[in-house]
């Protein structure tokens, strides 16, 4: 489906903003809430008949700064984005929160009715925008979108950190892993986006984003150090002693997410909207990885 116009978007520089603003085009209008008078552009903004997509977010903090921060930034600018847009006639409110809000790994599948567990700031923060969230369903349709790993050529964070230690010729202890990750490339998250604003279903709901075929890391690095012409180079090392030289180092929680599961059912998104992710995590891996070439 293709919604109408107007829209409003924040975090509309950002890595999954500028491919739903490609999709959107001109309707669209942005909202940034990162500067210091981020109130003042709130009360210029015109919400009248718009779809508010709410996808700018702390994800890092500068140093000196606690959980506080992700607070004020996550789960205040949301909740008075929200009231904003309520007060002056939005139809709805798209926002892109986490599964980790869920918690870091899974025995099976991530389902979006699963109880909240987030284990670090920027969740519990994200946990927090959805609670307030809940105060605006009566006034404002609001649906809640959660992805796991995005990523795609321009991907930051995590996943350009694993690209940077693929593409060393040093063994890496990562053969052998039998754990599966969901990801959903930034394109299909965007489509997923238009659908929750164009579909009558959706207000009122929580929708999971992924693709349908997870990944482990032993096969994510391989395919990786194949597209950029090196060898795997892995050796097989026990979950036990990778975790535990990790945590050593304090590291734990980043070898944690290389080591374990976290798997995500998109399975509502498919049957009440008619989404799936379409791009191959297999296929887009390759092209990530040569287009760092």
């Amino acid at each position: 489906m293709n919604p109408s116009g107007p829209f409003v978007v924040t975090g509309a520089t950002g890595f999954v903003g500028r491919r739903l603003m490609e999709r959107l085009g001109a309707p669209a209008r942005t909202l940034s809430l990162a500067s210091d008078d981020w109130r003042e552009r709130l009360a210029a903004a015109d919400f009248s008949g718009a779809c508010v997509f709410h996808l700018g977010a702390r994800v890092h903090l500068p140093p000196g700064q606690d959980e506080a921060a992700y607070l004020a930034d996550n789960a205040g600018k949301t909740r008075e984005l929200a009231e904003a847009a309520a007060r002056r006639g939005a139809r709805r409110f798209i926002f892109l929160s986490s599964i980790k809000v869920l918690g870091e790994e899974t025995a099976r599948p991530f389902l979006p009715g699963d109880p909240y567990a987030p284990r670090d700031a920027y969740a519990r923060s994200k946990r927090a925008a959805e609670e307030a969230l809940r105060a605006f369903e009566a006034a404002l349709a609001v649906v809640i979108v959660r992805p796991p790993l995005v990523y795609g050529r321009g991907a930051a964070g995590n996943l350009e950190a694993l690209l940077r230690l693929c593409d060393s010729p040093w063994p890496l202890p990562l053969g052998g892993l039998e754990n599966r990750r969901s990801l959903v490339h930034v394109d299909d998250l965007a489509d997923l986006l238009v659908e929750c604003a164009a579909h009558p279903q959706a207000p009122g709901r929580t929708y999971h984003a992924a693709h349908a075929t997870p990944i482990g890391t032993t096969r994510l690095v391989t395919l990786l150090r194949a597209a950029l012409g090196r060898s795997a180079r892995l050796v097989a090392v026990p979950v036990s002693l990778l975790e535990g030289f990790a945590a050593l180092l304090g590291r734990r929680e980043a070898a944690q997410r290389l080591t374990r599961s976290l798997e995500v059912d998109a399975g509502a998104a498919a049957r009440e909207l008619g989404w799936v992710a379409r791009i191959s995590p297999e296929e887009a891996i390759v092209d990530l990885a040569r287009s760092r070439r």
